[in-house]
């Protein structure tokens, strides 16, 4: 069996985690926490609580961002950016180093929540996904879970009445499409 770990935001907690342990199948195990990752800095912080856990992995799957780019006071996202990259950078190294031999890391593009939901805008987010996906270019063996943009492509359907997360159509699209990248990076 195939040890895979799924980290992240409650994108991941409420969304797609629930569901990407059954489309995987008896040939993978699946380990992820019960909380939500929140910020970057907060995921960065709980890698220490759960190195032992993680340690081994075939597979890492993680996302970050959705807290980290909100502006709810309009004096700028959270977390800025060249902090959030510089943490994220972090985290992927540090999950590296968790991973067993010829293990593989996913990064998963940050989600888009409705226009109207308060604090958040789709070109934000498109911008802080560019500028982490350019710095994972440079890291060089970080695989890329592109969430943002079937979500974008149809955000009404995607997202459920609280704004933010997905509704059963758009969990069951990230759901697939973990569990895909999962697969291919472990080679099942």
């Amino acid at each position: 069996m195939k040890k895979v770990i799924l980290l992240g935001d409650s994108i991941r907690l409420l969304g797609y985690g629930p569901r990407v342990p059954t489309l995987l199948g008896s040939n993978f195990t699946v380990w992820q926490p019960e909380d939500n990752g929140r910020f970057a800095s907060y995921t960065l912080r709980m890698l220490y609580d759960y190195a032992d856990t993680i340690r081994g992995a075939a597979v890492i799957h993680f996302n970050c961002g959705l807290w980290d780019t909100c502006d709810l006071f309009g004096d700028g996202p959270f977390t800025p950016l060249p902090v959030y990259v510089d943490t994220m950078v972090r985290i992927a190294r540090i999950l590296r180093s968790y991973l067993a031999p010829g293990g593989h890391l996913i990064f998963a593009t940050t989600t888009v929540p409705d226009p109207r939901m308060p604090g958040h805008t789709a070109d934000r987010i498109r911008d802080y996904n560019q500028a982490i996906l350019d710095a994972y270019a440079k890291e060089g063996d970080i695989l890329i879970d592109d969430l943002y943009t079937p979500v974008r492509a149809d955000v009404t359907g995607l997202i459920c009445e609280d704004r933010i997360h997905l509704n059963d159509k758009g969990v069951a699209l990230c759901a697939d499409l973990v569990a895909a990248a999962i697969r291919a990076a472990a080679g099942a």
